[in-house]
């Protein structure tokens, strides 16, 4: 597949061939689902708890005798029975991460690469990269290239200035190459790749 080369300014700076093995598969709703499930289940703290009666600070004398007072028998006053007490079965602070094979989560990300080259959803740039921090300025190149919901992917280090410019723009995510991932992929409209981080891509699955 061979996709034109644009600048930041919107002008034709080349063109460039994709990889067949990395933008020509067949897309797998089963593989990029399976990688989004673990991503989501990975980023969640998992804090929550509540306490159960060995947390809660009331003596744990018996309420009142056995028998004799015509009332249920009733002992601690640390169960769930009653109003202050522990709580029964409540959630515990655990890691809800699930596993996922290294092999199957390199697969989907081809496949979500793949998914969005076939549907359009990919430019290329020249690079990434603009004299000064100026997010008005970056606002106005992205209009010209038909960018309000992208997810831009740059080399190793991005240039600092344009991160700082596009971090204020709505629905605009840039991450460098070792941050590229499935989710970020499929939550973004477009997905803009610079020479740099194609070469990197080619680097990483060949």
């Amino acid at each position: 597949m061979e996709l034109k080369v644009t600048s930041l300014d919107g002008k034709a700076a080349g063109s460039v061939t994709l990889n067949d093995e990395i933008f020509g598969l067949e897309p797998r709703a089963d593989l990029i689902q399976r990688c989004v499930v673990w991503q989501l289940a990975k980023r969640q703290r998992g804090t929550h708890a509540v306490k159960n009666r060995a947390d809660i600070m009331r003596t744990g004398k018996k309420m009142y005798k056995q028998k004799g007072t015509g009332s249920a028998r009733h002992g601690s006053a640390r169960v769930n029975l009653f109003r202050g007490g522990g709580r029964s079965f409540g959630p515990l602070v655990r890691s809800h991460a699930i596993d996922l094979p290294k092999k199957v989560r390199a697969l989907a990300l081809k496949h979500a690469l793949s998914a969005k080259a076939k549907d359009g959803g990919i430019i290329v740039l020249d690079k990434a990269s603009m004299g000064a921090a100026k997010t008005k300025e970056l606002k106005v190149r992205f209009a010209k290239l038909g960018l309000d919901n992208a997810l831009i992917i740059d080399g190793a280090e991005p240039e600092a200035g344009f991160c700082l410019a596009a971090r204020n723009i709505p629905n605009i995510d840039v991450l460098p190459i070792q941050g590229i991932n499935v989710y970020d992929i499929l939550r973004r409209t477009k997905l803009v790749l610079t020479k740099a981080a194609l070469d990197a891509l080619e680097a990483r699955f060949t």
